[in-house]
């Protein structure tokens, strides 16, 4: 098993996770001929301000307060293209936007969440990845895209 993100540690700087994440999408982007913005890196800094998942409206927020008036179609178009490109994730269950510790790589989206913190950590899981193509295909059945949550406490809150 690989273990693509992890849960923070109380002194974990996230700073650093941000700059980290912002120059591999810089550099992605410019590999792919593809152009981040600066909304759409405003947009990806602050899904990578935090280890919790965060929805459209409260990044919408986070803009204005930077930017002055923006339209929440604005914040979808950006995130599409972040999620397009691998560089964000979206939790179904949240309705919400996590970072992509490795979005150079195509993996499957299995992902942890606490229900004390709200953080959220990747897997990446061949073994599970396995397991669902395995039966999948023992259906006939096809597999597009596929996003495993699972919900629980995390080491941290478990104390």
């Amino acid at each position: 098993m690989v273990t693509s993100g992890m849960f923070p540690l109380p002194d974990h700087d996230h700073q650093s996770c941000r700059v980290d994440a912002t120059a591999r999408a810089s550099a992605l982007c410019k590999e792919r001929g593809a152009r981040l913005t600066p909304l759409r890196r405003s947009v990806l800094e602050f899904v990578w301000d935090g280890h919790k998942p965060i929805g459209a409206y409260e990044i919408l927020e986070r803009l204005r307060g930077e930017r002055g008036a923006v339209a929440p179609p604005t914040v979808y178009r950006a995130l599409e293209f972040l999620l397009a490109h691998g560089l964000v994730h979206r939790i179904e269950s949240l309705n919400a936007y996590v970072g992509c510790p490795h979005p150079d790589g195509d993996h499957g989206g299995q992902f942890l969440i606490c229900s004390g913190c709200g953080a959220a950590a990747e897997l990446n899981d061949a073994a599970i990845d396995g397991a669902i193509q395995t039966s999948a295909e023992d259906l006939g059945f096809t597999v597009g895209r596929r996003t495993i949550e699972v919900e629980g406490l995390c080491a941290d809150c478990q104390k």
